[in-house]
């Protein structure tokens, strides 16, 4: 028989959202959170909803993709939106928190809910997960971190092969900023095959080429060597002690393969047998691949490039490939400890897992990134187990056209590459208009999302 509560396991920023919104609805929660009986080597705190990285929660404006995440969630009446927006300190354009403050007021918001249960156990040892779920229903939030006991019985609950706990990701580019005066389509060989076969119009044919599964951007001999020199030198991000271990096994960062010598990323990733650079007639010195990332091919991530660099430094050293001069990185590559599933094969766009419709999995361990990210999952989740509580067979799907559904969209649409993402315009559909000022187009997509998240407030409420 299931039981009269709901049961949210984990106290980070998604698990947080989730146990307030259930609560709020009139049902309880029992939340589980390890804390402080056991820490992750990231977290210090015994409040909820700690925050372990950065205090700042990213863009307030309307025409960056997470400040429009932010104004939809807030139109939802999400807590630590709320929370974030009253211990907000100082940052510009950008929202940023008093850590502690923030925490703190999570924690404070949580307990004092009557219909809210704080238990703080660690599931996989004297309680399992597999009991959990069968006396109902169960949202698993357990972030980048879940422990060991518990990602055992998370493997078991989804299969062996659907727990990844690396996240070694290339950095994903717009489609429409890259040059396709100097890029390609093509896969490899298919230029030679058709020089070969000595078709009189095969330059002609190769510029045309659109169904091809590759963006090629070649590269000449000053070209390569530049960016390798740039590459070795450039400034890289220092990674916890507990990430060193296994971090690089099977996955060479580019710029370590960079310093071990000239010629190594022309026989790895950047090889240029097999293709011919239209604009010479010739093979290119090096090419940069790009694989399309998502259905609709208008995001592209760099093929063989995973990366530790900074952020900043991604940007300057990548921008020198011929092509991406102008490119607008909507996700730049990153190399750290982070548990998460393959939420295309396994969760439909509420995170509800297809396999069992008791369990929903919200925050990073679904492939969303960013704490917005994470507490828009959160919420989601929550909606959805609310209803099915409630007996009652509505889904509640956001339009992809809204930052919180395209999110959702994409992490539950199939993607043999699947790797975590943050929100950013790239995912959502193009508008009907070609508008090239880029800050014109983003505040006509957030105005659309908008308008979009209102017919489906009206809808849910």
């Amino acid at each position: 028989m299931a039981k009269d509560f709901i049961t949210v396991i984990g106290g980070g920023l998604a698990g947080s959202e989730a146990a307030y919104q259930i609560a709020k609805a009139g049902i309880k929660v029992k939340l589980y959170e390890m804390k402080p009986a056991k820490y992750t080597p990231a977290h210090s705190s015994e409040s909820l909803a700690e925050i372990v990285c950065s205090n700042s929660f990213k863009s307030n404006l309307h025409t960056n993709a997470c400040g429009l995440l932010k104004e939809e969630l807030r139109a939802l009446n999400s807590l630590l939106i709320d929370i974030a927006d009253k211990t907000a300190v100082p940052a510009g354009q950008a929202l940023a928190v008093d850590r502690e403050k923030f925490s703190n007021e999570v924690t404070e918001a949580i307990k004092s809910m009557d219909n809210i249960e704080v238990i703080n156990e660690e599931i996989g040892n004297s309680i399992h997960l597999k009991n959990l779920i069968n006396d109902g229903i169960v949202i698993i939030a357990t972030g980048p971190l879940t422990s060991d006991a518990l990602s055992k019985e998370i493997i078991e609950l989804t299969g062996q092969d659907d727990l990844h706990f690396y996240d070694a990701a290339a950095p994903i580019i717009s489609r429409d900023s890259i040059d396709m005066n100097i890029a390609f389509w093509g896969d490899r060989y298919s230029q030679e095959r058709a020089r070969d076969e000595e078709i009189s119009d095969w330059m002609e044919r190769i510029k045309e080429i659109k169904e091809a599964d590759y963006i090629n951007l070649p590269m000449n001999k000053e070209e390569y060597e530049l960016f390798c020199n740039e590459l070795v030198s450039a400034e890289v991000v220092e990674l916890h002690q507990f990430e060193k271990r296994d971090i690089f096994e099977g996955c060479m960062p580019i710029e370590i393969m960079a310093k071990r010598g000239k010629d190594t990323l022309r026989f790895g990733p950047l090889k240029p047998v097999g293709f011919t650079d239209p604009r010479t007639g010739f093979r290119p010195y090096a090419v940069v691949q790009l694989r399309q990332d998502n259905k609709e091919g208008s995001i592209y991530n760099m093929v063989g490039f995973q990366t530790n660099l900074k952020f900043g430094e991604q940007s300057r050293v990548f921008k020198l490939i011929p092509g991406l001069q102008n490119a607008d990185f909507l996700k730049y590559g990153v190399m750290h400890r982070n548990t998460y599933i393959n939420s295309p094969k396994l969760l439909d766009n509420t995170y509800n897992f297809k396999q069992n419709k008791n369990v929903f999995f919200a925050g990073q361990i679904t492939g969303v990134e960013g704490y917005v990210e994470s507490i828009s999952s959160g919420m989601i989740a929550a909606l959805n187990a609310v209803n099915m509580f409630k007996n009652d067979d509505r889904k509640c799907v956001f339009s992809n056209y809204t930052m919180i559904g395209a999110l959702a969209d994409y992490i539950s649409t199939e993607n043999k590459d699947f790797q975590p993402m943050n929100a950013n315009f790239g995912i959502l559909p193009k508008l009907d208009d070609n508008i090239k000022d880029k800050k014109v187009r983003y505040e006509r997509l957030a105005d659309r999302a908008l308008d979009e998240l209102n017919k489906t407030i009206h809808l849910i409420s």
